[in-house]
This record gives C-alpha cells, structure tokens and sequence, in this order.
C-alpha cells in the first residue's frame, strides 16, 4: 500500500520593496569677487560645468550683481568636486575665484 504524500502548504511571499532614500543634494555656488575677469569666469563654467555660452554669462552676471550666483545642484561627491576643481583653476590663474556647495532645502 502506497504511503500518502503530506499535503504541502506554501504561504504567498511578500514582496517587500527595500526603501531607497535619494542622496542629498548639494548646490555649487558662486562667489563674486572685484578681480578675476568675466571672461575666465565664462570659461570656468562652460568647461568645468558645461554651461553653454549664454547660460555661463547669466551665472556669471548674476553673481557679480548680487555677489553670490547657485550654478548648478549635484549630489554632494560631485558638488564638492566640481567646486573645487573649478576654484582650483582660478588659482592657477592667481584669480580668488571661489565656489562653494551647501546642501540644497
């Protein structure tokens, strides 16, 4: 006589969805100052933040009529990066050019 299989039961599984919180994100922000020439402003934003050539020139004046101009939101590792790479050009130069990030509210 054949021995009986015991039922098996299986409970449906759950999915649970794992939450992902979006990185913080950061803003690059640039200073005016009285020294460092329009033009090499322009020329820092185009290569450093691929702005086009109006878009440069809008930051650029902004931040020189109100002193401080945000150029672009990033998460902070590139924020911070860009920041200083493009602050590190305007002292290659001898400029006191000078971008900052502070997380975007």
């Amino acid at each position: 006589m054949p021995v009986p299989m015991p039922e098996i039961v299986t409970k449906p599984r759950t999915k649970t969805k794992p939450q992902i919180e979006r990185p913080k994100l950061y803003k690059v922000i640039l200073l005016n100052d009285d020294f460092t020439p329009r033009e090499f402003v322009v020329t820092v934003l185009k290569g450093e933040f691929k702005l086009s050539e109006d878009q440069a020139r809008r930051v650029m004046i902004t931040a020189h009529q109100r002193g401080v101009c945000v150029v672009a939101v990033f998460t902070r590792d590139v924020a911070e990066t860009k920041a200083t790479r493009a602050t590190d050009a305007g002292k290659a130069k001898g400029y006191p050019l000078m971008f900052t990030t502070e997380p975007e509210e």
